[in-house]
């Protein structure tokens, strides 16, 4: 996590806001194709819609001839509003002035009057707007201002010098295209709705082959590749070729078929190398043994034996024990490696702590020792031989490869269902390059590290093999003055 830094809204917000899946993509990219089409058809058909009624009215108005606008000319006199239809507005204009203007009512009883409009107050900017209009132009649209609402209007010339405005309201033309754009958004709406669930259940239907494959993947990716013999059973049953998918399937259960390859040759390759190996520090265990005892036979002679002839014994004997010792370490490495149990039984930390320490402090008085021990004994469940070996060969390598004066501490500690275990020292540290590898079997130490231990690069491998044969694990951080191996055991359950 990164602190003192927020990242930016944008980036905040992509994942919430972006679908991540192919499914909810498709599904959200075929609905907002829909509305985007819909919204295009909605426009297209409103707007020819208000092109043609308002082409409509202006072909009232060229037809009406501005008689309801003539008959505001000499008082009522200059022309017929019979056959005017209601709303209908008349304006008379002179030297750029609005004389009068009214619309036609919508009294049946007063049609055959002349007379019949009310007459309307226009805004100044209405008037404006009609002193505007060219004599003989176009039909345009005035807000006339107040309750009037917008007209389609249009000027003629009048007999008098005047100019006549003849209008006919919008107000129809605008209650049908909200009728329509009120029909349109319900009825895309609902398809849009209809379309995005039919949608989800044809995107779902289509992707069952690639959720076969992702199956089949997930499958294969939670076997133990990395650990004995792995059967890859998985296939992806989808491998026509004349499909996507099926291209897919058939090239993952080809690659199947050459990892399971690969994996069953590693493995009777690991196979034959354990049973060397076991075999080979087997038959090796009689006569290294024997070599050894025969070397102690011949130093305890009672007769005189030479001094090169006795340091040549002295020698063949510590050879021969320390053969020894490779032997039955790369035994154990072979019981472990064919899954044989270790022994479960309740040990005791905290003493083997002690006596690890106790023996590390004898072999290399020159190192400073350390032990943080919690006030109540620790407990876990395993092999109390093996984790000896474990506590012994992690304070033998810190002894091994730091210089005398070293500070090296044991530390047990209990973090709810774990015990964490820890050899820390203030040594030189292990360079990355052999920290990835320290773990691995017949690896020694580095430039950082002496090179004069006889160490037999085993120690730390048996370290690993033991920890996990335990249930645990173990790590390693090291850097410039600190060295640390840390190992995590499942705590023994109470009794």
């Amino acid at each position: 996590m990164l602190r003192g830094r927020s990242l930016p809204r944008c980036q905040a917000l992509r994942p919430r806001v972006l679908p991540r899946t192919l499914r909810s993509r498709l599904i959200a990219g075929l609905v907002v194709l829909l509305v985007v089409t819909c919204a295009a058809v909605g426009f297209a058909t409103t707007a020819a819609l208000r092109h043609f009624l308002v082409d409509r009215l202006d072909q009232q108005l060229a037809d009406s001839g501005g008689r309801y606008a003539a008959s505001l000319e000499h008082g009522g006199q200059g022309g017929d509003t019979r056959a005017q239809a209601p709303g209908t507005f008349g304006a008379r204009l002179l030297d750029g002035r609005v004389t009068a203007a009214g619309v036609v009512d919508g009294d049946a009883d007063d049609a055959d009057d002349p007379n019949d409009d009310d007459r309307v107050a226009l805004s100044p900017a209405g008037r404006r707007a009609l002193a505007a209009l060219p004599a003989g132009g176009p039909a345009r649209t005035v807000d006339l201002g107040g309750a009037t609402g917008p007209y389609r209007v249009r000027a003629v010339a009048g007999r008098d010098g005047d100019v006549l405005v003849s209008g006919l309201p919008l107000r129809q033309v605008e209650d049908t295209v909200d009728r329509l754009v009120t029909l349109e958004l319900t009825v895309f709406a609902l398809a849009a709705a209809g379309a995005g669930v039919a949608g989800a259940l044809w995107v779902r239907w289509s992707l069952r082959p690639l959720d076969r494959v992702a199956r089949t993947a997930e499958q294969v990716a939670a076997l133990p590749l990395a650990s004995g013999a792995v059967t890859l059973a998985a296939r992806v049953p989808d491998d026509d070729p004349r499909t996507e998918v099926g291209r897919v399937g058939a090239g993952l259960n080809r690659m199947l078929d050459h990892v399971g390859a690969a994996l069953a040759r590693r493995h009777a390759v690991e196979e034959r190398l354990r049973a060397f190996a076991a075999d080979a520090s087997h038959e090796l265990r009689t006569p290294v043994a024997a070599v050894r005892g025969h070397a102690e036979l011949a130093l305890r002679h009672p007769g005189e034996v030479p001094g090169p002839v006795r340091h040549s014994l002295e020698r063949i004997s510590a050879e021969a024990g320390r053969m020894g010792t490779i032997v039955e370490d790369l035994l154990l490495l072979a019981r472990l490696d064919a899954g044989r149990p270790l022994l479960d039984e309740e040990v005791d930390l905290t003493r083997i702590a002690l006596d690890a320490l106790a023996d590390a402090r004898a072999a290399g008085p020159e190192h400073r020792w350390r032990l943080a021990l919690p006030e109540e004994p620790v407990l876990v469940r395993g092999d109390t031989l093996r984790l000896s070996q474990v506590a012994a060969n992690l304070l033998a390598n810190a002894h091994r490869h730091t210089p005398p004066g070293t500070e090296v501490e044991l530390g047990l500690a209990c973090a709810g269902e774990l015990v964490l275990m820890t050899v820390a020292d203030n040594g030189p540290g292990i360079a990355p390059e052999l920290a990835e590898r320290v773990f691995e079997r017949f690896v020694r130490g580095d430039r950082a590290r002496s090179r004069a231990t006889g160490s037999t690069g085993l120690g730390l491998s048996i370290v690993r093999a033991v920890v996990r044969a335990q249930g645990g694990e173990v790590e390693l951080l090291s850097g410039p003055g600190r060295t640390v191996f840390a190992v995590r055991l499942p705590a023994a359950p109470p009794a």
